[in-house]
């Protein structure tokens, strides 16, 4: 779940919030409750009467959003923290994010990774020798990830190992899938956390395909990536045994998974 900015059509939203009547349209509640949860991350646990304060909105408004936000699990309630004596009466209960709402709105952690691959790629000297030093980066970074999966492929029968595989890096936020193809099946890859960096550095991708050939014991192709501007991240997986019935196509295969990771084939 991502929040976005503020919209153009969110005054709409508003008026009908300090009216107290509901918003004319789903998106423009949606962008009301996305400016409540922001205004908690910008300033951190707030009361509703403060959020009502900052977003000139009525308390009665955005106390409907802080229910919605509680039920999606974004915010949770807690008693505001007092210092100093304490007054009389209930002290007022302050909304913060959780670590699922605080996830879910866009992070640094893309141009974080591309510094880095950056720093590791000039540091290499550059030119070829920091494309060389970028892929030896990714294949060790996906060679330890690919340790959390191999139990699970392993164990599955030869024929359920890319549904298992699927299984396990949807448990890691891939949200994958497996489904049959006429010669083999498509394991796709509906998120990619690192689409970004993987636009500007490929290798990402690549690594990534050369993994999935080891743990699935066989010369898979990568057809469409995310990186890309694809939908879905999709490798092809042939039958077991299809490889070898085909002689030559283990070649074929091999230098199509190297050479479209990270982008569409020809």
């Amino acid at each position: 779940m991502k929040y976005a900015s503020e919209a153009p059509n969110e005054r709409a939203a508003e008026a009908a919030a300090r009216s107290g009547t509901p918003a004319s349209a789903p998106e423009e509640q949606h962008g009301t409750r996305n400016r409540v949860a922001r205004s908690i991350l910008d300033h951190g646990p707030s009361t509703a009467a403060e959020l009502a304060l900052r977003l000139e909105l009525t308390q009665a408004a955005v106390r409907r959003h802080l229910d919605t936000l509680v039920a999606d699990g974004v915010v949770e309630p807690r008693e505001k923290r007092v210092y100093g004596a304490r007054g009389r009466g209930r002290p007022a209960k302050v909304f913060a994010l959780t670590d699922c709402g605080r996830d879910a709105f866009d992070q640094a952690y893309d141009k974080l990774a591309v510094d880095a691959l950056r720093w590791i790629e000039q540091s290499a000297g550059g030119g070829e020798a920091g494309r060389a030093a970028v892929a030896a980066f990714a294949r060790a970074r996906l060679a330890a990830q690919a340790e959390g999966y191999r139990g699970a492929v392993e164990a599955a029968a030869p024929g359920g190992r890319t549904e298992a595989l699927a299984g396990a890096l949807s448990a890691d936020g891939y949200a994958a899938t497996a489904r049959s193809a006429p010669v083999g099946e498509q394991l796709c890859q509906h998120h990619c956390p690192v689409a970004h960096a993987a636009e500007r550095y490929p290798q990402l991708c690549e690594a990534e395909t050369e993994v999935f050939s080891q743990l699935l014991g066989t010369h898979v192709q990568r057809l469409a990536t995310i990186a890309h501007g694809d939908g879905v991240c999709t490798t092809f997986v042939p039958k077991t045994g299809e490889v070898e019935k085909t002689g030559t196509s283990t070649t074929k295969t091999t230098t199509a998974s190297a050479s479209t990771a990270g982008r569409n084939p020809e």
